[in-house]
């Protein structure tokens, strides 16, 4: 069966056409600048990379161009919609409300809408996608995956906010937990990289990248992460401040003169890496040249980035009581031997030997600790596309 995959944005849509079968790719692209002006990045297998401004007013244009590209009669991958045999979306926010993915029915989109509170960026503009795919693929069947749904096994003692009983009780005021699809795809993978049972393991999950967020998962369930009712909460990122005292915000509120919108700027857009950099960059290849050429704020972004990833790796081996392996993935963590290693520094106390050779390899499947280390540590590129797509089959 080939399943498209869509991940869908206020005013972007990324997708990916995937072979079941084979999990081969088989196209994949882009639509950015929806609602503005429209431009489509399309590419098959094996082919080049085509760029065109398209005009798209809404997500539904958008789907068109994406079936349009694939079914071309020269660069098209499939010859006509029949050929698609199911839609996974990326839902960001499932509340309490979906511990699994779901086949999308009308009570689903209402039970997702009802979550749009939680989620007011991302929701929304997923019912749009979801939407318009039912528009123009009408009874092709769709599967919604949750962002939060691989969280939904924490216990209570993980996922309650020392706060007044009433807000959990009236508005579901709770940690959740996000990269979902990434922390399940990429803990199963490690287990099998090791041969080791899934449902018998101790596995760290650090997904590293501009958003961040670490998870301990016991015996293939989620038992805490990082990120709380939004992304916001948990490690320093790009540029969202993670962890903070909360009476900062009153007083910087009345330093700077800022209300609640302004505040919510400054956490989610201007701190992090960037705010600790002076603004210099969120990026950390900017931070590393940076660093090297002895700008002071970069440096420190980068220790506060690997100490905060350390002392919550930390905080996960006392939750599940030991760690049999510890994994990193996504664009920081797949790429960047220097943080890699800068974490792991902290964490001898576990019998952990780096490969420093290994440990230079980016963008790949590698063991980096040496093999008397008493913990296995990994590079596990994460495959969120392909993970939809699996769910997606496995429902339908």
């Amino acid at each position: 069966m080939n399943v498209l995959v869509i991940n869908c944005g206020s005013s972007s849509l990324k997708f990916q056409l995937i072979n079941s079968d084979s999990e081969a790719v088989l196209a994949k692209g882009l639509c950015e600048r929806i609602g503005i002006d429209g431009r489509l990045t399309y590419q098959p297998a094996g082919g080049e990379k085509e760029v065109s401004d398209k005009a798209m007013p809404t997500h539904t244009e958008a789907i068109q161009f994406v079936i349009d590209a694939l079914t071309n009669e020269k660069t098209g991958v499939v010859k006509s919609l029949d050929e698609i045999g199911a839609v996974g979306h990326r839902v960001v926010h499932g509340g309490e409300k979906f511990a699994s993915s779901v086949v999308i029915t009308d009570e689903v989109k209402k039970a997702v809408e009802e979550c749009n509170d939680l989620a007011p960026l991302h929701n929304p503009a997923n019912l749009i996608g979801v939407a318009a795919c039912e528009k123009l693929m009408p009874g092709t069947p769709m599967v919604a995956v949750f962002d939060t749904a691989f969280h939904q096994t924490m216990p209570e003692k993980a996922y309650m906010y020392g706060l007044p009983y009433e807000y959990y009780e009236k508005y579901k005021v709770r940690r959740y937990g996000f990269h979902g699809t990434s922390h399940s795809y990429v803990s199963k993978r490690a287990a099998e990289i090791l041969g080791v049972p899934y449902d018998q393991t101790k596995t760290i999950v650090c997904h590293l990248g501009n958003g961040s967020s670490i998870s301990a998962v016991l015996n293939g369930k989620s038992v805490d992460t990082s990120m709380g009712l939004t992304p916001l909460e948990g490690l320093v990122m790009g540029t969202r401040s993670g962890d903070i005292d909360p009476a900062i915000l009153e007083f910087i509120a009345k330093k700077e003169n800022l209300d609640i919108a302004g505040l919510m700027n400054m956490l989610n857009k201007k701190s992090g890496v960037f705010g600790l950099s002076n603004n210099l960059s969120s990026d950390f290849r900017d931070l590393d040249a940076a660093a090297v050429d002895g700008n002071v704020p970069a440096k420190i972004a980068l220790q506060v980035f690997a100490y905060r990833v350390a002392k919550y790796v930390g905080s996960y081996v006392a939750a599940m009581n030991g760690v049999d392996n510890i994994v990193f993935t996504a664009g920081i963590g797949e790429n960047s031997g220097p943080v890699r290693a800068d974490v792991l520094s902290y964490l001898g106390y576990l019998g952990i030997e780096v490969d420093e050779e290994a440990n230079k390899k980016r963008g790949e499947e590698v063991m980096i600790s040496t093999p008397d280390s008493k913990v296995k540590v990994l590079v596990v590129p994460t495959n969120e596309e392909l993970a939809i797509a699996r769910e997606t089959v496995a429902l339908l």
